[in-house]
């Protein structure tokens, strides 16, 4: 290990960790030499990648002359820039890809290339879709051959069974028709292996000089591959399954499936040309409700954010405030308590004109100062008769007792000062002893006859439990005289007794 690399290397890991103590480290860095020549064939471009890797292989595919001299190369990759043709083979040789025999003058690959032309030319045979379980399977089947097993290949193999399950669980769930029949080509393509792969993990497993940990691991891929063959068997439930809702177009023997896949074949611009002159107006999403999107979007992009920035700590402790300066109660009801007297003035105001009682409307009395305070005083007119106040005191109940009666029409009338453009058009009336009698009437009517029905509710239950305390002072007399009859029948039954017993007694003489 050369001292810049092993600079270089540590420059990766923490300042108290060493890469000799890393056990995965360690076959890595038994294998520089031949990681060296992939870095050198990898290194730069495309464009250089391609060219350092079609020289290599044409080189390295004469074997009935492995060596090649100069003037060969020069005349094989005559269609090459000499210059770039130049700079490729000696960044080849400088990095121990080629190999110069000075004697011969000759150039021949090393065995590091050989090694990296193998492993290349390998995964060429396996770059279409669906090859890269071919893949891990032939690394597999190679390493068994030679009796060289490694437990990595065969994890490679395991992750990409699971991988491929998940898949197939995850197309079945969808439910969708296209993901589900292109999950089975899949499983069609890797048929072949899958099964090349049960052989393989067979012998795997009957040899006994496996250690226990490669063992486990062959046998969990066995597990594997058997999930996998029973997989068809649920693609085929499934797609008879979406047969049976599958939607026919009439009598064309075309379907609803048929549609979504002449649809998915098309690219973005035909499916535009067939949708023109066929949408007059753009679709707007229904189901999406734009002030909810507009407030996740403010949320999103300027609340989580201003959340971030803020303080969130408790703030400091501090003493409790003292009640001295808090406001009083008895100015809470200020604003209540000069409305009252502007009613109660207006209520004992001098007659009109006409000798009418004092009436006014309400766009003239309830504007004061400022919207919210029109807005309570108007809010407070809705006591004015309230006929629970005779029961209560304070403000309320004196503005529930005002002899005065509003009414509003549907109709607005224009204001235009202390906050209020316009409210409803109503009138403040006072009323008269007699319109306060017969308003009074009906809760007096009202009232005395709640009081009538509890009496005669109290009348109807006495009147129902008069009959069963009779019967029960019946039934109780009844006993009583049952009682002394058995008294008396006992009574006059034991002086016979006694008299018989006497006669008994006595015996007649002579």
């Amino acid at each position: 290990m050369d001292a810049a690399a092993d600079t270089s290397l540590q420059d990766y890991l923490r300042a108290d960790i060493v890469a000799a103590d890393l056990p995965d480290l360690q076959p890595l860095l038994g294998a520089r030499d031949l990681l060296r020549a992939f870095s050198t064939l990898f290194h730069g471009g495309e464009e250089s990648v391609m060219v350092r890797l079609l020289v290599l292989r044409a080189i390295g595919e004469r074997g009935q002359a492995p060596d090649w001299s100069p003037q060969e190369l020069r005349e094989h990759f005559a269609y090459l820039d000499p210059v770039k043709f130049d700079t490729v083979i000696g960044r080849l040789r400088d990095n121990d890809l080629l190999l110069w025999d000075g004697h011969t003058q000759r150039y021949r690959i090393s065995p590091a290339g050989r090694q990296a032309l193998a492993a290349i030319g390998m995964l060429l045979q396996f770059n279409r879709e669906g090859d890269e379980l071919a893949y891990v399977t032939a690394q597999i089947a190679a390493g068994q051959a030679v009796g060289r097993v490694r437990s990595d290949d065969l994890q490679h193999l395991l992750s990409r069974l699971n991988e491929l399950r998940e898949d197939f669980d995850q197309a079945v769930l969808s439910g969708s028709e296209h993901r589900i029949q292109r999950a089975a080509g899949t499983l069609q393509h890797a048929w072949r292996w899958i099964e090349k792969g049960t052989q393989i993990v067979e012998e795997i497993s009957a040899d006994l000089e496996l250690d226990s940990h490669t063992h486990r691991v062959a046998q969990q891929i066995g597990r594997a591959q058997s999930a996998m063959l029973r997989q068809a068997s649920v693609f085929q439930r499934a797609l008879s399954q979406l047969d049976r809702h599958r939607v026919h177009l009439g009598a064309s023997g075309l379907s609803s499936s048929d549609v979504n896949r002449f649809l998915r074949e098309l690219d973005i611009d035909k499916l535009a040309g067939i949708a023109d002159d066929l949408l007059t107006r753009t679709a707007i999403p229904a189901f999406m409700l734009a002030p909810i999107a507009l407030d996740v979007a403010e949320y999103e992009l300027v609340e989580r954010e201003r959340e971030a920035r803020e303080d969130q700590s408790l703030p400091p402790a501090q003493a409790a405030p003292s009640a001295e300066g808090s406001p009083a109660a008895a100015t809470d009801f200020g604003f209540a308590e000069n409305w009252l007297d502007q009613l109660t003035a207006l209520a004992g105001g001098p007659l009109a004109d006409d000798a009418s009682l004092p009436s006014t409307t309400l766009a003239a009395v309830v504007p004061h100062d400022n919207f919210s305070l029109s807005a309570y005083r108007l809010s407070l007119l809705g006591l004015i008769g309230d006929p629970g106040a005779e029961n209560r005191e304070g403000v309320s109940a004196s503005m529930a007792r005002l002899p005065l009666a509003w009414r509003v029409e549907p109709v607005f009338e224009t204001v235009g000062h202390s906050g209020v453009a316009y409210m409803s058009r109503g009138r403040l009336d006072t009323l008269s002893e007699e319109d306060l009698l017969r308003a009074r009437q009906p809760r007096k009517r009202k009232a005395a006859a709640e009081e009538g029905d509890a009496a005669a509710a109290e009348q109807g239950a006495a009147a129902e439990a008069a009959p069963r305390k009779r019967k029960r002072a019946a039934d109780s007399d009844a006993g009583n005289n049952e009682h002394d009859d058995k008294k008396t029948a006992a009574g006059g039954a034991a002086p016979k007794r006694r008299g018989k017993k006497a006669a008994k007694d006595t015996v007649p003489t002579a």
